[in-house]
């Protein structure tokens, strides 16, 4: 048995948060990166790089993500035979981030032939069979998202980042070739699982899209009967003929909000509950985090939040204008800031919840991107471009129809966040208790563990 390096007696505390101390599960050795795995870094993107040959893929950090890669959008530059034959990705490559976030981790596959990889990013092939790339790689996101054990492990220039060196320095557990791949198996297991509850978002997100241009175009209609629907055209697209246009301020008021670093004039204060343009996201409220705002009293009522408001923003990405939704009294006693616009339907005209979906739909984006006071990245309403908004309505059964069929999308979008968010969760505890070892798995043909306590670690190790 060896003596502890000197560094593992800062990272091991940090690296068991569950109460495990300074030891570490019986049976696991330490080791260094550059021990187990041959550590090569990439090639420097340049000019040269993109003339002048067979140009070829490569990753980019922005492809390796936690633990999966992004391969939708692939670069492609100019490798040399002897850059082809040394900066190849071979399946069961690990490849890590140097720089941005540091010690982002993935598993390469195979999954696109030819690919080689810049010098952003390092490619640690194993030495031995013994080595699981897949446990590495989900013991360095614990390493680093987890537990801090690697503070200070990256070389701290203009841009922090993970040199090769300090890469291949860095120690690590070693469980059993068996344990490896069990603790890996299960990680992969829960991480494919959130990977398809969001695909299901994605897909859901899709539909709902989709079935906003079929409704805000041919209305509450079957797909087989959309050519019995006569349209009339308009400046934002097309709409049923049957459906009456209005000016938005024929019905409903549109009321602004308070601005903040005002002057009081005088009048008695108070603190009350408010909306920030970081509380209103599009398609939902985001409510984790409300803040305080003083105003006269008697303003309150001019501020104030009814349930059935259609809360707009009159800001942001070009994407994200005008986005918002319906106030439903989560706080009793609430009001909005001035950069946050407060739509109060007619009930016998307007449903908030059909204006809130206009306002999503290709229809009403067309209008506010159209209306819009645009910089480089941003645009901005102001109340009277709101107010003449062109609201085109169906009669209120027929509202009702295409607000309970984007509803039911809504959910199953909600519900499917909240399965990924368990699974999530389950990912983080498995990672925590595995990777410290509060959970033992057996590989095949050994004795399974449960939660015990730590044994002594055996530091250094044979896998060279």
């Amino acid at each position: 048995m060896l003596e502890a390096p000197p560094v593992l007696e800062a990272i091991l505390p940090r690296a068991r948060p569950s109460g495990l101390g300074w030891s570490a599960p019986e049976g696991w050795g330490v080791s260094r990166l550059g021990e187990l795995f041959d550590v090569q870094q990439g090639k420097a993107i340049s000019p040269r790089s993109r003339v002048n040959g067979s140009r070829r893929p490569f990753l980019r950090t922005s492809n390796v993500l936690w633990g999966h890669l992004a391969l939708d959008s692939l670069d492609t530059m100019v490798f040399s035979p002897e850059e082809t034959k040394r900066l190849s990705l071979n399946r069961g490559d690990l490849l890590v981030c140097e720089g941005g976030d540091i010690g982002r981790t993935a598993v390469w596959g195979g999954e696109v032939p030819d690919c080689s990889y810049q010098n952003h990013l390092h490619r640690l092939r194993p030495r031995s069979t013994d080595t699981c790339p897949e446990f590495f790689m989900y013991w360095l996101q614990a390493a680093f998202t987890l537990f801090g054990t690697y503070a200070g492990a990256g070389n701290k220039t203009t841009i922090p980042n993970l040199s090769r060196s300090r890469l291949a320095s860095l120690a690590v557990p070693i469980p059993t070739i068996a344990e490896q791949r069990a603790i890996a198996e299960v990680l992969s297991n829960v991480q494919r699982a959130k990977e398809a509850a969001e695909s299901v978002i994605v897909a859901a997100k899709e539909l709902k899209k989709s079935l906003m241009r079929h409704l805000f175009t041919y209305g509450a209609v079957r797909v087989d009967a959309v050519e019995r629907v006569r349209l009339t055209d308009t400046e934002f697209g097309s709409v049923p003929a049957t459906w009456e246009k209005f000016r938005l301020d024929e019905c409903a008021t549109v009321q602004t909000g308070v601005a903040k670093g005002r002057k009081p004039s005088g009048g008695t204060l108070i603190s009350v509950p408010y909306l920030r343009v970081a509380n209103v996201q599009d398609g939902y409220l985001e409510l984790t985090e409300i803040k305080q705002i003083e105003l006269e009293e008697r303003e309150f009522r001019r501020y104030s939040l009814k349930p059935g408001d259609v809360l707009l923003t009159e800001g942001g990405d070009f994407d994200k204008l005008g986005r918002g939704f319906i106030w439903e009294g989560q706080i009793p006693i609430c009001v909005h800031q001035n950069h946050i616009f407060a739509v109060r339907p007619a009930p016998s005209r307007l449903l908030p919840k059909f204006l809130a979906f206009l306002v999503q739909s290709p229809y009403g984006k067309a209008y506010f991107l159209q209306v819009a006071h645009r910089t480089t990245h941003l645009a901005c309403i102001n109340s009277t471009k709101l107010k003449a908004f062109p609201v085109v309505v169906p009669d209120l059964g027929e509202q009702e129809r295409i607000v309970r069929s984007l509803e039911s999308v809504d959910e199953k979008v909600r519900s499917e966040e909240r399965h990924s968010r368990a699974i999530q969760a389950l990912f983080e505890s498995l990672l925590d208790q595995l990777m410290s070892g509060l959970i033992r798995l057996a590989g095949p043909g050994q004795e399974g563990h449960g939660p015990e306590p730590a044994g002594t670690i055996a530091y250094g190790s044979s896998r060279r």
